[in-house]
């Protein structure tokens, strides 16, 4: 039994917030029915690496998902899209504002086929506002939250991510708010519109900018890999060419680095008593910590941290992950099965539930590969599924 085993989610969305939040549901259970455009389909087949012409980034983001291919803009399209809904928990759609509207797919149409839909209608900038209507990306989002300006060198330029960054945490607040709709459902009954902004959620994660802008007047500045919260917190290099990263978030912690890079002086400064204060004189600390392990290979240096107890964790890269027993320990890479590609490794569900754990059953499957089993339980027979696929309708 899993915990969503009786859920039913119809990922309508391309790309990666709207999917990846359905990707989630489907760890623990949920049946996700991916739709894509018949001749089209999702743009993240295409996105990123591929192997044999397999889009890498589409094995991860699909997978525990059917897979079928309908024109919504079409009117068979539009009812099939009805029939989707009529048994469904739960439709995930990033469309532009308005573009349900026009295709009669409005919520309050859908509703009428099921009171109890809850609809996550995530994109750029929400439903509503000046900006609502404009194409909206992740970059974006990260552009506008603050994320660019207070990332990189303080003397370089704003810094974007190289990964979906703002996408990624949409995604989590997007799965987390659909669970909240589920649950709001068994008390009222009704389905509800979960409108996400990919704009909002980063904001959110980023602190306190909003509250010390408003009391202080403050602008956090780029700061590299320093934090303006404490120190000492950044990257160093070891004897032997590697980098680890230590933090101090904890007085106790910031105490016991300086002490084992023999400093101990600096714990009786008293600007050392706060992160804050610490943070002021990162130059001094950093050339402490950094002066010293720039003296020890790294095997050295994390075992004299280990030993202190103080923070410290190599930097790693993709190599370093698939091999590292803390991951291997927690089961964090797993090799999924695919009829495409033989084998695919991928991150495995991102927490353990000790009851009814997440699974994943299968990587992203081809374009269509369930419209057959999809449409037939939808009352379609083999024929209107001929026809459909003919007139481009499906595939």
């Amino acid at each position: 039994m899993k915990p969503l085993g009786n859920v039913r989610v119809i990922d309508a969305a391309t790309l990666f917030a709207g999917p990846m939040a359905a990707t989630y549901l489907g760890d623990f259970g949920a049946d996700v029915i991916k739709v894509e455009h018949p001749r089209r389909g999702d743009p993240s087949r295409g996105h990123g690496q591929a192997k044999d012409g397999v889009g890498l980034w589409w094995k991860l983001l699909s997978r525990n998902k059917r897979t079928t291919a309908v024109d919504f803009s079409t009117a068979d399209g539009q009812e099939v899209a009805r029939r989707l809904v009529a048994d469904a928990d739960v439709l995930i759609e990033n469309f532009r504002p308005g573009t349900l509207e026009r295709w009669n797919l409005a919520p309050e149409r859908l509703w009428e086929v099921n009171p109890r839909l809850v609809i996550a209608r995530v994109t750029g900038f929400g439903q509503k506002g000046p900006m609502s209507g404009q194409p909206g990306f992740g970059t974006l989002a990260e552009a506008m939250s603050g994320f660019a300006a207070m990332t990189g060198e303080p003397d370089g330029p704003p810094t974007l991510p190289p990964l979906a960054l703002a996408d990624g945490i949409a995604a989590l607040a997007v799965s987390y708010a659909v669970m909240l709709a589920l649950r709001a459902r068994e008390e009222t009954g009704r389905g509800q519109v979960v409108d996400l902004a990919i704009i909002e959620p980063v904001l959110t994660v980023l602190g306190p900018q909003i509250t010390a802008f408003h009391a202080l007047g403050a602008v956090p500045p780029r700061t590299g890999n320093r934090s303006s919260s404490n120190a000492p917190r950044n990257t160093y290099r070891t004897r032997d060419g590697r980098w680890l990263a230590v933090s101090t978030s904890a007085q106790t912690i910031a105490e016991r680095v300086v002490r084992l890079v023999g400093r101990p002086d600096l714990v009786e400064q008293p600007w050392f008593a706060s992160g804050r204060t610490r943070a002021e004189h990162a130059d001094e600390l950093d050339a402490a910590v950094g002066g010293w392990i720039a003296e020890r290979d790294a095997d050295e240096v994390i075992a004299a941290f280990e030993k202190a107890q103080a923070a410290v964790a190599p930097i790693y890269d993709v190599r370093d992950i698939v091999t590292d027993p803390q991951y291997a320990a927690l089961g964090s890479i797993v090799h999924v099965p695919d009829d495409e590609l033989g084998s695919v490794a991928m991150q495995n569900v991102a927490f353990r539930l000790s009851e009814t754990p997440g699974e994943i059953r299968w990587a992203g499957p081809p374009l269509g590969a369930h419209s057959d089993e999809i449409l037939g339980e939808l009352g379609y027979t083999g024929a209107d599924i001929r026809r459909l696929r003919d007139a481009g309708v499906v595939a």
